[in-house]
């Protein structure tokens, strides 16, 4: 496939760039800083800003699918406003290009972790999570609130579960869909690669066209 990948140099998005190479697919960087991807084989590292829609839409032209991994940065002064505002270009750049195919890497908190109440909306939330990057689960929320509303793009929502971390790549994982994943009495986690796998899992297979899903790492059997 040709795909454009938005915030390859991120946390989560440079580990879907290593999925999307390891499979041979084509794959176009947008990014701010071309330099930093120049030396890398397999990947067309094109310069745009997330908060344009014009050049997003040109880059982003004649592709089979978008992922976007944006985010403005956990210490970013304006996460919230720049967050949403990033998004809205992006869905706007990929609509103008008439490219159908949108996979949206948010966060956690706008999981359910009982009937009505969002992880972020917990008191668990805000005493244990930083306070600088509450604004940004805040925002992804938001963003999976306008995408819910998009009927013109085949998009997908991808949540992680509430512990991402580096780690081993196995190749599996365990699906769900709006409720908060767990481990017995713990919240789940995943590698950060194997979320990449779910990731390009769901470019490839189209899984959850106008839906959201979360993942989490398989559960050893006792």
């Amino acid at each position: 496939m040709k795909i454009a990948l938005i915030g390859a140099t991120g946390f989560v998005g440079s580990e879907v760039l290593l999925e999307l190479k390891r499979r041979g697919h084509e794959v176009t960087v947008l990014t701010r800083s071309p330099d930093k991807l120049k030396d890398q084989t397999g990947i067309l590292p094109i310069q745009a800003s997330a908060y344009d829609s014009v050049k997003i839409s040109d880059a982003v032209k004649g592709h089979d699918a978008v992922i976007s991994a944006f985010n403005p940065g956990w210490d970013d002064a304006e996460l919230y406003k720049n967050f949403m505002a990033g998004h809205k270009a992006i869905v706007q750049g990929v609509e103008n290009a008439q490219v159908k195919r949108l996979i949206v890497v948010g966060g956690a908190g706008s999981l359910f972790v009982a009937p009505n109440l969002q992880l972020v909306d917990t008191p668990e939330f805000s005493q244990h999570v930083p306070a600088n990057i509450v604004p940004g689960a805040k925002a992804a929320r938001d963003a999976l609130l306008d995408m819910e509303k998009n009927t013109v793009l085949d998009w997908t929502f991808v949540s992680p579960p509430a512990f991402l971390e580096p780690g081993d790549r196995t190749g599996s994982y365990r699906l769900g869909k709006d409720d908060l994943l767990m481990d017995g009495d713990s919240p789940a986690k995943i590698s950060v690669a194997d979320l990449a796998v779910a990731i390009v899992d769901e470019a490839e297979q189209a899984r959850f066209i106008r839906s959201r899903f979360t993942v989490a790492a398989v559960v050893p059997s006792e």
